[in-house]
C-alpha cells in the first residue's frame, strides 16, 4: 500500500485561497488507479485495504485523521455518498465505486476485478 503522508497529497493552496474539499478529493482520486480515503483507526477501512492488498492491488491510501484538513474532506465524502459514514471510500480509475458495501458487492458479483483491470491496477 502507498500511504500519502503529506497533507493533501503535497498540494499547497495559495494563501487566502481555500481549496474546495470535493475538488481536492476528485483530483487525488484521479492521480492513481486505486485510491482509498480512510481513517487509521477504522476497522472497516483496514478490511478494505486488506482486500485490495490480498488481490495484489497496491492502493494509494489517504488517512483523513492524519491530515490537518481531513475533517473537511470527510464532510465532503459524506455529502458525496449521501451517508453519515464517510470512510472507507474507494475510487478506481478516478471513478467513485463507493463505501464498503458497494466494494464488497462488486467483489462478490464479479465486477470488481474487471474494474481493477480496466484502471490498470491488475494485470492478470
Amino acid at each position: 500500500m502507498h500511504y500519502q503522508t503529506q497533507s493533501w497529497g503535497g498540494y499547497m493552496a495559495p494563501r487566502n485561497m481555500s481549496v474546495d474539499p470535493l475538488e481536492r478529493i476528485q483530483k487525488l482520486a484521479s492521480e492513481n488507479a486505486v485510491v482509498i480515503f480512510s481513517m487509521s483507526t477504522c476497522c472497516m477501512c483496514h478490511a478494505i485495504k486488506r482486500l485490495f492488498c490480498g488481490m495484489g492491488v497496491n492502493p494509494t491510501v489517504y488517512e483523513l485523521d492524519e491530515d490537518p484538513r481531513g475533517k473537511d474532506m470527510e464532510k465532503a465524502l459524506m455529502r458525496l455518498l449521501g451517508s453519515s459514514s464517510a470512510v472507507p471510500v474507494v475510487f478506481i480509475g478516478g471513478k467513485l465505486v463507493g463505501a464498503m458495501d458497494r466494494v464488497m458487492a462488486s467483489h462478490i458479483n464479479g465486477t470488481l476485478v474487471p474494474l481493477l483491470k480496466e484502471a490498470g491496477a491488475l494485470w492478470l
